[in-house]
Parts: C-alpha cells; sequence; structure tokens
C-alpha cells in the first residue's frame, strides 16, 4: 500500500497532486460525515481496543472544546462547500461531557459546517454516567439519536465486563433516553465470559422489550493489546456460539427488527444513517484524539488519523502546524477494491456496482476476476448488478472480503 505522506494543508481540495489515482476520477462526491471523538472513560474495561483513556479527577473540558474547534478549522480547508449529512459523537463515553460542553459542541460546529436540516446526530452514552436530566439536555441542543452502551442486563456479567452500571441503572437509562429522543440504539454484546445459551436469551428478551428503533449486537472477542488478550477468560465454544447467533437473528426479527448488516438490527426507517455511510464507503471527517477520516476529490481519495494521545493532540491542534495528523496517505488504485468491499460485504442487502464506479472513480471491470473467485467460492452472489453476500459468505465474512484485497 502506499503510505507517502501527501502534504495537503496548503493545497486546494479537489487540486491535482501528481498523477490522478482514481482512474477515470470522481463525476461527484459521496455523502459526508462528521465523527467527533471523545478519549476519556470512568475507566478501561478490560475487552476495548478503542482509543479510550481513563479520565482525570476532573475532565479539560474547556481545553479539549478548544482544540475541537482548532482541529476542524484546520480541516475545513479539505470539505469546503460540503454538507454534512450525519454527526456521530463517540468515545470514550462522550456522557461524560457535561451538557454545556456538548451544547457548545454542536453550537461550534454549526457556525462552521453546512449540516442538513434533518442530520442525524448521535452521541454514545453509558447507564453508569446517566443524570436525570442529562439526555434531555443534550437533546435540547441538538442530539436525536442516543446509543447506549448496555452490554448486558446480566450484572455478573457486566462486572466481569468492568462495566460501571448494573442492570436497574441500565434499565433506567433507556428510560431516561427514549423520554429525551425518538432515536435510540441498545449495543449489547453475547457470547460472554462464561455465558450460557439461557442467559443469552434473557438479556435479548429484555433488549427487544423495550422496543427501541435499533439494536446493535456484538460477539465478545478477544482484541490485542487489551487486558482480556493478556489473561483470557473462558469463552462460550463455537457451537455455543453458533446457537446464540441462531437464537439472536430468530428472536429479534421475529419481534420486529430487520438484519440489514452483520451486526445491527432496524426497525424500518431506522437504519443508522452514520454508519450507512461508512458501509457504503461514504466519505467522513474524523476530529478528535485518534479519530481517522476517509476524504474524496475529484482526483483522489486521503486517508487521515490523528495522532492518539488526548494530550498530545490537545497541544498540537492549537499550534496550527498540522502535527496533529499521525497518518495521511492517498489511496491507490489497487487499495480500492479491498476499502471499497471490506464494510459494503457487511451488509444484507448488497452493494450496486454502481456505486463502486460513483464511489472508487474505477470501473467494475477491474473487479470481475475478484467476483468470479468469490462466486465459485461460494460466498456472493452477482446479480442485475447487485453485489450480496451468500449465507456462507457471512459466516466466513473474513475470507470473502480477503479475496479483494490486491
Amino acid at each position: 500500500m502506499d503510505k507517502r505522506v501527501i502534504p495537503i494543508f496548503d493545497e486546494t481540495p479537489g487540486k491535482p497532486s501528481g498523477a490522478p489515482t482514481l482512474g477515470q476520477g470522481l463525476s461527484s462526491l459521496p455523502p459526508l460525515a462528521l465523527y467527533i471523538h471523545v478519549p476519556w472513560c470512568v475507566r478501561k474495561c478490560p475487552y476495548c481496543d478503542f482509543n479510550s483513556h481513563q479520565a482525570p479527577e476532573s475532565l479539560p473540558e474547556s481545553d479539549y472544546l478548544s482544540s475541537l474547534t482548532a482541529d476542524l478549522e484546520q480541516a475545513l480547508p479539505l470539505i469546503w462547500g460540503r454538507q454534512i449529512h450525519s454527526v456521530f459523537i463517540g468515545g470514550g463515553t462522550p456522557s461524560l461531557l457535561c451538557e454545556a460542553t456538548i451544547d457548545q459542541m454542536l453550537g461550534m460546529i454549526r457556525a462552521r459546517l453546512s449540516l442538513w436540516p434533518d442530520a442525524e446526530i448521535t452521541l454514545e452514552a453509558n447507564p453508569g454516567t446517566v443524570e436525570a436530566n442529562r439526555f434531555k439536555s443534550y437533546a435540547a441542543s441538538g442530539v436525536n439519536r442516543i446509543s447506549l452502551g448496555i452490554q448486558s442486563f446480566d450484572d455478573e456479567h457486566l462486572a466481569r465486563l468492568g462495566r460501571i452500571h448494573d442492570s436497574q441503572q441500565a434499565m433506567f437509562a433507556i428510560d431516561l433516553a427514549q423520554n429525551a429522543v425518538a432515536r435510540v440504539n441498545l449495543d449489547l454484546m453475547y457470547g460472554l465470559v462464561e455465558q450460557t445459551l439461557t442467559q443469552c436469551k434473557r438479556d435479548l428478551e429484555l433488549a427487544v422489550s423495550f422496543q427501541t428503533e435499533h439494536l446493535s449486537l456484538y460477539q465478545l472477542t478477544l482484541e490485542p493489546q487489551t487486558v482480556f488478550a493478556k489473561y483470557p477468560p473462558t469463552l462460550p465454544d463455537e457451537q455455543t456460539i453458533e446457537q446464540m447467533e441462531g437464537l439472536i437473528e430468530e428472536l429479534v426479527e421475529s419481534a420486529g427488527w430487520q438484519r440489514y448488516e452483520v451486526s445491527a438490527y432496524a426497525r424500518h426507517n431506522a437504519r443508522c444513517r452514520h454508519n450507512m455511510n461508512y458501509w457504503t464507503f461514504g466519505d467522513y471527517l474524523g476530529i478528535g484524539p485518534g479519530a481517522h477520516s476517509k476524504i474524496s476529490f475529484p482526483d483522489r481519495i486521503v486517508r487521515q488519523a490523528r495522532t492518539r494521545n488526548p494530550i498530545q493532540w490537545m497541544q498540537s491542534t492549537l499550534a496550527f502546524t498540522g502535527e496533529h495528523i499521525a497518518q495521511n496517505r492517498e489511496l491507490t488504485e489497487d487499495d480500492l477494491p479491498f476499502e471499497f468491499f471490506l464494510n459494503a460485504l457487511r451488509l444484507r442487502d448488497g452493494i450496486n456496482l454502481d456505486l463502486f464506479t460513483e464511489h472508487t472513480g474505477l470501473s467494475s471491470s477491474v473487479i470481475t476476476p475478484l467476483l468470479q473467485k468469490a462466486k465459485q467460492k461460494k460466498l456472493l452472489t452477482v446479480s442485475n448488478r447487485i453485489v450480496r453476500p451468500t449465507d456462507l459468505g457471512w459466516r466466513h465474512l473474513n475470507e470473502l472480503q480477503s479475496i479483494f484485497l490486491r
């Protein structure tokens, strides 16, 4: 892969910077989303590999907001004139920030960017950080979707996961969120430490009983550089995991949700717009420590990553030297098939090959041999230009995605 550092801070967006990397180039730019990273948690969970850090006794909210503003202002030349379709405030635990900080953050965003009138604005929250009036205050500031990190309704499993809330706090938080905004997602995990099929079913039944518009269901995995990776707990065997997955799909879909992505279930017209933009190779600007961006221009696509350490990020953004950008590279034609299908293949409805051309600038003919190889392995189907993973392809998604790695 091309890992050249591309100088972009003194360029006009879209201005050629050498030979084009996108075939004939992009005739139009994809939708653009904004991601804002809040790096602090009350404490680090043993399974978490996100860029999160234990919060100091007093959060530097004012300094963080000043740095966030500086980060955005330095990125503005990359996205002049483009509208923001969705905003996602993630972490970490954004609900650690006080109501005034979230209000000022969204005000700062509106002053510098053009948001769609009905832009989806999501804030991640954990039940252990909830105060009685906080969600309504967030909603008054413009948050219209809350994603709650429930993970389980079993107190023993929550303790093993290192969560700071219990089941009663989880249910209370769901009630508060539903009273504050119309759009609520619950994050739930399965395959937990020594979890039984009965316990998994109990978690699911409680989750669906709240009738939220969206559910995200993730299998607990042992990620590198985590406490669980260093001290592996006892997880359910492969057969039990398969039974859990079958139970999840049957129970959740029979209760009125549609599985539209590997880990996501939604009611009618309630798919997460922000994540759909990721999965369809849309653009996104990520600001905050460790945030990633993918920005398209007529002649190229650039990926960026901010420096991960919160203190270093705050200091470097305020210097206005560009040193807060830790990685900055231009995608090549060889990168693009894998980059596009890495997430697109997660969608149950599949993806139209016309979108591949629109969002990469490449003819679909360049991936014809790769599609044929995947079809021969019975991992996907192609019909009326719709590429769709088979059930086998979904079960072996890593193998399917790797076919597009050139």
